[in-house]
């Protein structure tokens, strides 16, 4: 089959390759030339564990191009960013992508869409584009959707090993999709009805921020009860039907940290989505009520960020809750330097460690980087101005930190106020 991927992103290019390694002619589009450019010249656009391997065994099945070229299948895997001023999806992209496909059209293709949308975007908005060419959809061609399921750092795998979800506007529709998915998925593949699989995704990620917002919740309580949050969740999750996520200075990606506004947005209801969503956003904002707390003394603080990732060993920063800390405590007046190994780019400049520490107050983890793990607290505080140590994620070995001069502080720790 010749396959057209709109979309070379994060969960377009993997894709793509997967189909590309399994003998499917596959040509990926995108309207980033210098993207397109990169991979025709065989170079990748952005770092994922086994994505090198991966696109040295395709590259002879895939091509890159800007424009869209006439295939059997047309995959939609472009990105649904947030409007912020209504908490609510921007589709543009996938609206796009939609006008794109339809003049390239023929009878008996197949139209998928990856991309996470709120629920009857499919039926509302991909359809009747889709049939401005004066083919019906169902009939014929035929339209699913397949969200993703998929983590940053885990992600080729996790798309040939996860169960997928694949909504068809008819039983055609998402058997078609099974039958091309299954050239690469390895786990099951369960059929819906397209709105269903739109929700079902959406419910996926709402779950987790909820869960979050509730161990962020309960790390703040326990502190004022003098409990370390880290133990207790431990010590309840040994319990047969808990699961209790962990508490941290926010949640950030592409995915929890969006996907909820998209359940509600069309809805009136969802008051404990809502408030969720809230804890976790104003995460940042108690970080910085905990860092204040620890350099109150100094006039004119400089702090140091480790991690603007929204997530450990991964590059990605979309929606990182690093951003929100640093322009909250630079409103408060603090000097913020930043440190992340693994970012590439960012609104604030990403300094070397050595730049990053000298002469700061206090080192605030933002991210649970692995890396940070293995820092060596005595050489760090031989360039600070003052050892202070806020760990919002507690990856740190504080035990040697404290041996190393530092006062450390912990989210979710109130042993250390008893």
């Amino acid at each position: 089959m010749k396959i057209s991927v709109l979309g070379l992103g994060y969960i377009g290019l993997p894709t793509a390759l997967l189909f590309a390694s399994t003998g499917h002619k596959v040509v990926g589009v995108d309207i980033d030339k210098r993207k397109v450019d990169l991979l025709n010249r065989e170079k990748l656009p952005f770092q994922e564990p086994g994505l090198e391997e991966l696109f040295e065994k395709a590259r002879a099945n895939f091509t890159a191009t800007t424009e869209v070229p006439e295939a059997d299948v047309f995959i939609i895997a472009v990105p649904t960013p947030l409007k912020v001023e209504t908490k609510s999806a921007d589709l543009t992209y996938v609206k796009s992508a939609s006008e794109m496909v339809w003049p390239r059209l023929r009878k008996g293709d197949l139209v998928v869409l990856e991309s996470t949308v709120p629920p009857r975007t499919t039926e509302n908005l991909l359809i009747p584009i889709l049939e401005k060419g004066g083919l019906k959809a169902g009939e014929d061609f035929y339209v699913a959707h397949c969200p993703e399921r998929a983590i940053p750092g885990k992600t080729i795998y996790e798309m040939i090993h996860n169960d997928r979800i694949i909504g068809g506007i008819n039983r055609k529709s998402a058997e078609l999709t099974k039958e091309l998915y299954s050239s690469f998925v390895k786990g099951n593949i369960y059929l819906t009805d397209a709105t269903t699989a739109e929700f079902v995704k959406l419910i996926e990620n709402t779950y987790r921020d909820v869960n979050i917002a509730l161990a962020n919740e309960l790390a703040q309580i326990a502190e004022e009860y003098g409990i370390n949050i880290w133990e207790a969740i431990e010590l309840a999750n040994k319990h047969p039907r808990v699961n209790l996520h962990k508490p941290g200075s926010g949640v950030g990606g592409h995915c929890i940290a969006i996907d909820p506004w998209f359940v509600i947005q069309g809805s009136s209801n969802g008051k404990l989505i809502a408030t969720s969503r809230y804890i976790n956003d104003t995460m940042p904002n108690y970080v910085l009520r905990k860092v204040k707390e620890l350099v109150e003394h100094i006039k004119f603080p400089t702090v140091t960020v480790l991690g603007v990732a929204y997530k450990g060993n991964v590059d990605d920063a979309r929606e990182t809750p690093s951003l929100r800390f640093i322009k909250l405590a630079e409103n408060e007046g603090f000097n913020v330097k930043v440190y992340d190994p693994y970012v590439r780019e960012f609104d604030y400049p990403l300094l070397d460690l050595e730049e990053a520490i000298k002469d700061s107050d206090c080192i605030v983890v933002i991210t649970d980087h692995d890396i940070f793990k293995f820092l060596d607290p005595k050489k760090i505080g031989k360039l600070m101005r003052h050892r202070y140590v806020f760990d919002s994620r507690n990856i740190l070995d504080h035990g040697r930190w404290r041996k190393a001069g530092f006062k450390v502080k912990v989210l979710g720790d109130g042993k250390e106020n008893v």
